[in-house]
């Protein structure tokens, strides 16, 4: 099968989809080191204008965490995507939701400063990553800045009996410029061999990201089997979408490899597998003629 070609099961159920769900890096955009910004891939603006005149609601959910969602938001926006800043969802949108419905309302935050804005915006009260003080939970994000006292701090805070949170924790995510490493992960596991504890996972794959992405679109969970899922890594996206029951389609423009599909388990599987975004456009054309 041509990989911009749908099977024929899947075209019908982007057809009738209530909702998408976008990875941002290696999947509608890539990331420029060098500018900081993004450049858009193709079909990629195309596609999340025909979503729009079509009414159908998507969220671009990126498991980066180093901006603010409103900071990624304008981003896409010089990029040439038509795209609100309640469109754009990072980990912690899901992480603040959740943390205040556990009652983890005092967090350690090791990451940079635009990381803690969805958590204030919920109330939480967020400590610094070194700063001396009792927390409810320690939640480790994008941080290039990290210290040997951050590490120290965050372990007091375990050892105590706070609740080890991420955004992400996957080693690698697609740049313009190859693979990049995802820093929570190696903070992550500098952590867990101190202490002995794994971090809660609250950004993709989770379902409390799922879920959390669900209600932004004003749709309840039991819309979930008509949910696309579109991204370009297997054990991001595509775990997502097949916890959810959702439907997960594959990109071959960032981490995802066509060579290597067949041998991943069946937890990381996609439902499809396209190398370009237009193969969905098509789909909601084709049905919109019928």
């Amino acid at each position: 099968m041509l990989p911009d070609t749908l099977p024929e099961a899947v075209a019908a159920k982007i057809a009738t989809a209530r909702g998408f769900i976008f990875d941002m890096d290696g999947t509608i955009a890539l990331g420029n080191a060098a500018s900081g910004g993004h450049e858009a891939l193709p079909g990629a603006i195309d596609l999340l204008a025909a979503l729009r005149r079509r009414s159908i609601p998507f969220r671009v959910f990126t498991n980066g965490t180093a901006k603010a969602p409103a900071t990624y938001a304008k981003g896409l926006r010089a990029a040439g995507f038509d795209i609100a800043d309640d469109e754009m969802m990072t980990p912690s949108t899901s992480a603040a939701i959740w943390l205040e419905r556990q009652g983890l309302t005092r967090v350690r935050v090791l990451g940079d400063p635009g990381v803690a804005e969805p958590l204030l915006a919920r109330g939480l009260e967020v400590i610094g990553p070194s700063q001396k003080a009792d927390v409810d939970a320690v939640y480790t994000c994008w941080f290039r800045g990290f210290t040997f006292p951050d590490l120290e701090a965050a372990c007091a805070s375990v050892w105590d009996g706070a609740r080890l949170t991420t955004a992400s924790h996957v080693p690698f995510f697609a740049t313009a410029n190859g693979r990049g490493i995802g820093s929570s992960f190696a903070i992550n596991q500098m952590i867990a061999s101190l202490t002995g504890k794994r971090a809660k996972v609250l950004g993709k794959p989770s379902r409390a990201a799922f879920d959390v992405t669900l209600a932004a679109m004003g749709l309840p969970r039991s819309a979930a089997g008509d949910i696309m899922v579109v991204g370009d890594d297997p054990a991001l996206e595509m775990a997502m979408a097949r916890t959810a029951g959702a439907t997960g389609i594959g990109m071959t423009t960032g981490l995802m490899r066509p060579e290597t599909i067949s041998g991943l388990p069946d937890r990381f599987q996609p439902h499809a597998v396209i190398g370009r975004l237009q193969a969905i456009t098509r789909a909601l054309a084709d049905h919109a003629t019928v």
